[in-house]
């Protein structure tokens, strides 16, 4: 039987509100392999964006909106902040612009590679996923 106009999914809105932090967790940790395996800030920005549409079909488009951090607009800006500064440390190093430098944070027994890669994959993922999400949003705003 299909559901009628206004009528509430209650299996479909326990499933994605389960699963949203889940999606967002995944693309966290695909942003944080991808500077040194396959992924990344633009794979993970979408599977923060199919997180967001998903959001937004089942809980509504403002729902969703309040649910991406700063807002699709200054989430991009920020993101695109982040990007362009991850190369100044190169610059200061004398080093060509985005020749992004590497140490080692010792975490007690463990110690992790850090770079500022990191930070340029921080700043794509942001920015993509506040422009693309915000797009998105948009389009279903006015479906």
């Amino acid at each position: 039987m299909k559901p009628r106009l206004g009528e509430r999914a209650v299996m479909l809105e326990t499933l994605v509100g389960a699963l949203y932090p889940f999606m967002l967790f995944a693309a966290a940790w695909l942003w944080y392999r991808g500077h040194n395996a396959p992924g990344g800030g633009f794979i993970g920005a979408l599977v923060a964006i199919s997180a967001s549409a998903s959001y937004a079909l089942v809980f509504g488009v403002s729902a969703a909106r309040s649910r991406i951090p700063l807002g699709p607009l200054p989430m991009s800006a920020l993101g695109l902040l982040l990007a362009t500064l991850s190369g100044l440390p190169s610059l200061l190093r004398g080093t060509p612009f985005l020749t992004h430098p590497w140490f080692t944070l010792p975490l007690g027994v463990v110690n992790v590679p850090v770079s500022s890669v990191m930070v340029f994959d921080l700043g794509v993922m942001l920015c993509v996923w506040g422009a693309l999400a915000g797009f998105c949003l948009r389009l279903l705003e006015d479906a």
